[in-house]
């Protein structure tokens, strides 16, 4: 139901939409998690005793990696399979869904700092409020499992089409397994509207492909999904509708015949001049920011270029017009991740230090890289340092560096800054504070080539009368006695 794989996202939910007054959910079926299919390559407020629902906000589909890369995870895709079979009335399946899903969550612990989690589906899974859908009642795929936590998505038909609608996903912080050191306790939603394109009511979504939806510091990821909320006669169809991630796009080889062979001239031509490659230019200045409820806690400004060497060298222009910021912000670490386009992801992690200080200062010390396939979303190259120390500036103060800077991520992956200027703490009034420059900004610098030039300037002169004192000695020993 969605072009780009995302037909995934719809299975999402919180609480348990009622059926309608005048249909029965029947008897439905939702297998116990188990382990599922093998992923597909490289795939990743106050305590309140009732939900709290979230306001909707624009859901980025991310076909990545990130949650992977952020975590360090291994076997991250080691997930449980849920598969939901409801039956109408008459005993007659209507409504199937088998998908694989994880959640990354981003929370505020007791120290005011913010940590990203991973929830994973228990072994005991329920689908208390799955009904039946027809023309005039949507469908709804609700899930709940494990401490609290609940996934549900509804879904609505026209006569030739079906599409998700919203999702949505309660996580409940006092689950300690999970969130351990929550500031916050109770339970969180997130809605999200599903952007997924309609699919042929009498066809099966297939997406093996990842997917990923991420809105209110949660990504939710979904792989090997298979869904018909509106299924005709009791059996599911074998008509599938395939996301675009699990459809190739290359264009077929045409192999030569008879018809299509082109009789070449025998003329001799001289070969074309070979075109070098043109330069990669410096990349365009972004503009990014991160809030803290309705205040800004981070700006950034900064022009990044990506130098991968692993088949090739090879240089990358993250394009800020296609780039967005997400992160988290906190009294002593702040976080900013960049997606350039569902194919780069770029975080820098900055945190303080002598936090017991009169005067304290932050500094640049993690930064992570994701390179991923456009097309299916698994990680072509992906790197993390987390030992810098650099861009560090008095907090309360923001970092600038015009010149170009380097920052060595791994052998293989470096990350170039253009115009950079960042402040990831104590911002006010939406605005830059004072900055304090690189030594590579410094207007002192000119200072460098002109005193170069001077020295270079004195040892000539000296050289010179080295040598006119040399050749006054060798003529006076030849004069006549």
């Amino acid at each position: 139901m969605e072009s780009s794989g995302g037909a995934a996202r719809r299975l999402a939910a919180l609480g348990r939409p009622r059926p309608a007054p005048h249909m029965t959910a029947g008897e439905g079926f939702v297998a116990p998690a188990r382990p599922g299919p093998s992923p597909p390559p490289g795939v990743p407020a106050g305590s309140t005793p009732a939900m709290e629902p979230v306001r909707p906000a624009a859901a980025s589909r991310r076909r990545l990696l990130l949650p992977l890369l952020l975590l360090g995870v291994s076997g991250f895709f080691q997930s449980h399979a849920v598969e939901v079979d409801i039956k109408d009335a008459s005993n007659a399946t209507c409504l199937y869904a088998n998908w694989m899903m994880r959640f990354l969550i981003t929370y505020e612990s007791n120290t005011s700092d913010y940590k990203t989690t991973t929830l994973n589906l228990s072994s005991s899974v329920t689908h208390d409020g799955s009904v039946c859908g027809n023309d005039t009642q949507a469908a709804l795929v609700a899930v709940q499992f494990g401490e609290g936590h609940s996934w549900s998505i509804n879904f609505t038909k026209t006569n030739e089409t079906f599409q998700g609608d919203l999702i949505i996903f309660t996580y409940n912080t006092n689950d300690t397994a999970v969130f351990p050191d929550a500031k916050r306790k109770g339970p969180v939603s997130v809605v999200v509207k599903d952007p997924t394109h309609p699919v042929q009511v009498n066809n099966v979504y297939v997406c093996h492909s990842a997917d990923f939806i991420e809105a209110e510091n949660v990504t939710q990821i979904f792989w090997n999904v298979t869904l018909q909320p509106f299924v005709q006669n009791g059996t599911v169809s074998k008509k599938e509708s395939r996301c675009r991630a699990d459809t190739p796009t290359s264009a077929p080889t045409v192999l030569p015949t008879a018809a299509n062979v082109t009789t070449v001239s025998t003329t001799t031509l001289s070969p074309a001049p070979t075109t070098p490659p043109k330069p990669v230019e410096n990349p365009d200045t972004g503009n990014y920011s991160l809030k803290s409820g309705n205040k800004t806690c981070l700006l950034a400004t900064v022009g990044l270029q990506l130098n991968v060497s692993q088949d090739k060298p090879l240089l990358i222009n993250i394009n800020p017009k296609t780039t967005i910021a997400d992160g988290a912000c906190g009294n002593t670490t702040a976080t900013l991740k960049l997606n350039d386009g569902n194919s780069t992801l770029i975080s820098f992690t900055f945190v303080v230090k002598n936090t017991s200080a009169s005067v304290q200062k932050f500094y640049l010390k993690e930064v992570n890289v994701t390179l991923l396939n456009r097309l299916n979303g698994s990680v072509i190259s992906s790197a993390d340092n987390h030992n810098f120390s650099k861009w560090d500036a008095f907090l309360g103060s923001s970092y600038m560096c015009r010149k170009e800077q380097t920052l060595d991520i791994s052998e293989d992956i470096q990350v170039h800054t253009f115009n950079l200027r960042i402040q990831p703490f104590l911002v006010e009034a939406n605005k830059f504070a004072t900055a304090q420059e690189c030594p590579a900004d410094s207007d002192l610098n000119f200072l460098i080539p002109i005193a170069v030039g001077m020295a270079l300037g004195f040892l000539i002169i000296l050289v010179f009368i080295s040598y006119l004192i040399g050749r006054r000695k060798s003529r006076t020993g030849y004069q006549s006695v």
